[in-house]
């Protein structure tokens, strides 16, 4: 099955990394990138969509069809913002996009970028967690085919222009935290990977923590 895939984010440090591998792969055709301002890539297989407001989809709604998956990378840190405004940029916008996909391509494969984490309950003491569970749980309502990704610490790909300065000052405890702690330690290459094979053969779960992201990415 060969992919013809939407990415949000690509401008971000994880939509960046899923981007580059896209573009390589030989089982993606096409990609399609929706970003506020010009992410600067040239490709054969690359066309980019800039637009600003991702609560008001109608002007490029059209220009949406045609795709069997969408690598959802889009997100926002809940450092220094309230609730609410966390929740309005992460589920409100989130699910707004999955809504319109869905309306077009309802058998669409989404793959949503989560956090390790992310509370399926909704009931737990931590706001952000709840709100991406919340958000986790309204896609998989969405789409039947719906993979949520739960990285840790991820190693950015080779390349990359945009990675966050954390990750780059402590680049160097990954082959250790790898070694030490499996379960919390990834490549972004491993994400974007695992995020093509899932939709090209699918996987046997619906919430993949590092772990089931490593595994199949190795399949």
């Amino acid at each position: 099955m060969k992919i013809n895939a939407i990415i949000t984010g690509a401008t971000g440090m994880v939509g960046e990394g899923v981007l580059i591998e896209c573009l390589q792969h030989p089982d993606v055709e096409q990609v399609l990138v929706i970003n506020r301002k010009p992410g600067g890539v040239s490709h054969p297989k690359l066309k980019e969509i800039i637009h600003k407001d991702f609560f008001n989809l109608a002007p490029i709604e059209s220009q949406l069809s045609g795709y069997n998956a969408c690598f959802f990378c889009l997100g926002v840190s809940s450092v220094g913002m309230s609730n609410e405004a966390y929740k309005h940029l992460t589920y409100d916008l989130t699910i707004h996009f999955a809504q319109t996909l869905a309306r077009q391509s309802p058998d669409l494969t989404f793959c949503y970028v989560t956090g390790a984490s992310t509370d399926s309950s909704e009931q737990g003491r931590v706001a952000w967690a709840r709100v991406k569970g919340a958000t986790e749980n309204a896609v998989m309502r969405l789409f039947t085919k719906a993979y949520m990704f739960r990285p840790g610490f991820m190693k950015a790909t080779p390349g990359q222009k945009n990675v966050k300065s954390f990750y780059k000052y402590i680049a160097w405890l990954y082959p250790i935290g790898r070694t030490i702690y499996p379960a919390g330690f990834c490549t972004l290459k491993e994400v974007a990977v695992a995020m093509i094979k899932s939709a090209t053969n699918g996987y046997e779960k619906k919430i993949l923590e590092v772990k089931d992201i490593v595994a199949l990415a190795k399949r």
